[in-house]
């Protein structure tokens, strides 16, 4: 869901995030769901996916925050409440996830399933493919981040310049003027010599 406030300049990493944040928490439902249907190790190992998701989710909404930081001022106001909403609905999840934790925890303790070879390699699985998935959105919003830099380096160099271009035309101003006073004093003197004479 794109927003107005998402066409503004400055925005686009903020966007980035956000994008990323919503991915993260359909997984995390996604994977919340799947608590309720499996048993004994995939149990666990889904609930470890979901911890791990909320834990990525946690620092997709810091790095929201830093930056919301580096928003220009007169539109910074307008993204603390989104920050806010994120941070209030992964507290939910952590909430709705610890009580799954502690209910498969009893549904252990009283009757579950030890542990198989099957469950074994399914837990491996659903960690390189938790795994896999984290080293590709971490890999994109670095390539986000390289790809601001790098415009932002771009515009520094040309506001440089353009700064070197004015601090040069007010030297050259300057220098005018002082040839100007230099000449009026010139023809102060020399009018001054003429009024004498």
């Amino acid at each position: 869901m794109t927003s107005a406030l998402d066409s503004e300049p400055g925005t686009e990493l903020f966007a980035s995030y956000e994008a990323d944040f919503k991915l993260v928490e359909a997984d995390i439902t996604q994977k919340l769901d799947q608590i309720h249907e499996l048993a004994g190790e995939p149990q666990k190992a889904a609930i470890r996916a979901a911890q791990r998701a909320v834990e990525e989710a946690d620092e997709i909404i810091s790095q929201m925050r830093i930056e919301k930081e580096n928003l220009p001022t007169n539109i910074r106001s307008k993204y603390a409440p989104r920050v806010r909403n994120y941070e209030h609905d992964l507290d939910k999840t952590k909430q709705t996830l610890k009580r799954a934790a502690a209910t498969a925890d009893r549904q252990n303790i009283y009757g579950g399933k030890g542990p198989s070879g099957i469950d074994s390699v399914y837990e491996q699985r659903q960690q390189l493919l938790s795994g896999t998935d984290r080293l590709e959105r971490s890999s994109q919003r670095l390539q986000n981040s390289q790809r601001l830099a790098a415009e932002t380096e771009n515009i520094g160099a040309g506001i440089l310049g353009d700064l070197h271009q004015q601090r040069s035309t007010l030297e050259n101003a300057r220098e005018g003027l002082w040839d100007g006073e230099r000449y009026v004093n010139r023809s102060v003197q020399t009018l001054k010599g003429m009024a004498r004479r």
